[in-house]
């Protein structure tokens, strides 16, 4: 059979045969009286050979390998395509994804298009300094995709890169809400944490929304990240979470400082007292919860934190009718509660026990 009756049965170009023959890959078994080629049945069955093994994805290298060494093992071979294969999908994806983030940012030119790749490119940058100008540039009119921005604050680990990060979306609006609130469930712990502090940063009802969801959180830095950022905004959902971070000793200083924001409220001021005096009747707690749940008094105002204050400095732990005693003083006295935390200060206007500010705390919440 000659080469252009092959060509039409098989698909295979005349070009592309004759290529097959350079290689020696399939050489026709006969010539012609004219000098053409002539395949045979063989050759035609080796040519279908080669092509299928190059559906596969195979060089013609490597089909050369596996159609002539005998002790070829075509597993190593299948194993390694299907490696490449995934890192050729992997690409691919990875190029759809920036595609989609420069078509999001609507650019008007390619100038425009430019600024967006180099942005992006800067914010998957080895350097955390470029990372962080990257972030911090993306508010300064260059149009960043949002989700290119909760990607790289949920993978940051960088500190101050991931405070820039969590800045600049919230400038952004709510817009990355969604997505952040998908890295609440995530399977990675850390992960979780970013997402929760990135919320807690977003100053709008619907980040609001997205907190009070993740109170009831299976995973309990998530839950303690949003009973801080929630108590901050006056949100009373808080209240049982705050207490429990008190009880447990994790950062229950800033935790205190947030009931004490929340006692504001009259009314509240006397739920929080009440929750505070029903902890302090459990007869697990350890003796310094009790002095902690007692200094969380200190700023609760109200009937019903001072009956509780007057009781507990008659309690049998010496600790904690001192610490109560002291309270009252300060309470009934010219002493001054430090302002806005929710701790006493001495007669010198120092801090006590050295706690924070009562802002989002950057340390774990573990």
């Amino acid at each position: 059979m000659l080469i252009g009756d092959v060509a039409r049965r098989s698909g295979v170009s005349a070009r592309m045969l004759r290529h097959y023959d350079s290689l020696g890959l399939v050489r026709p078994t006969g010539r012609s009286g004219a000098g053409y080629r002539e395949y045979s049945d063989e050759d035609i069955r080796l040519i279908f050979q080669v092509e299928s093994l190059r559906s596969l994805g195979l060089s013609l290298r490597d089909v050369r390998r596996a159609l002539d060494d005998p002790g070829f093992t075509p597993s190593d071979l299948v194993d390694d395509l299907i490696q490449r294969t995934r890192q050729r999908i992997a690409d691919e994806l990875d190029l759809l994804t920036r595609l989609r983030r420069i078509d999001a940012a609507e650019p008007a030119g390619w100038e425009d298009v430019l600024q967006v790749v180099a942005l992006l490119q800067a914010l998957g940058s080895p350097s955390a300094g470029r990372r962080q100008r990257a972030a911090l540039s993306s508010v300064d009119g260059t149009q960043v995709p949002v989700e290119a921005l909760v990607e790289a604050a949920l993978n940051e680990t960088d500190p101050n890169v991931a405070g820039a990060l969590r800045w600049a979306l919230a400038q952004s609006g709510d817009g990355g809400l969604a997505l952040l609130a998908d890295g609440l469930r995530s399977p990675q712990a850390e992960v979780r944490e970013r997402a929760v502090q990135t919320i807690a940063e977003i100053p709008h009802d619907a980040a609001t929304d997205v907190l009070r969801d993740a109170l009831a959180s299976p995973d309990v830095v998530v839950r303690r990240y949003a009973a801080l950022a929630l108590g901050a905004r006056g949100a009373a959902d808080a209240v049982p979470t705050l207490i429990d971070m008190v009880v447990e000793e994790t950062k229950d200083a800033e935790a205190a400082d947030v009931l004490g924001v929340l006692a504001s409220d009259p009314a509240e001021a006397d739920r929080i007292a009440t929750r505070l005096v029903d902890c302090l009747a459990w007869g697990t707690l350890a003796p310094s919860a009790r002095r902690r749940l007692t200094e969380a008094l200190a700023d609760i105002p109200g009937s019903t934190a001072a009956r509780a204050l007057v009781g507990l400095s008659q309690d049998d732990d010496r600790a904690v009718a001192l610490t109560a005693t002291s309270i009252l003083t300060f309470r009934e006295g010219t002493g001054k509660l430090r302002e806005g935390t929710g701790k006493l200060r001495d007669g010198t206007g120092e801090r006590r026990d050295g706690a924070g500010t009562g802002t989002m705390p950057d340390g774990p919440l573990a």
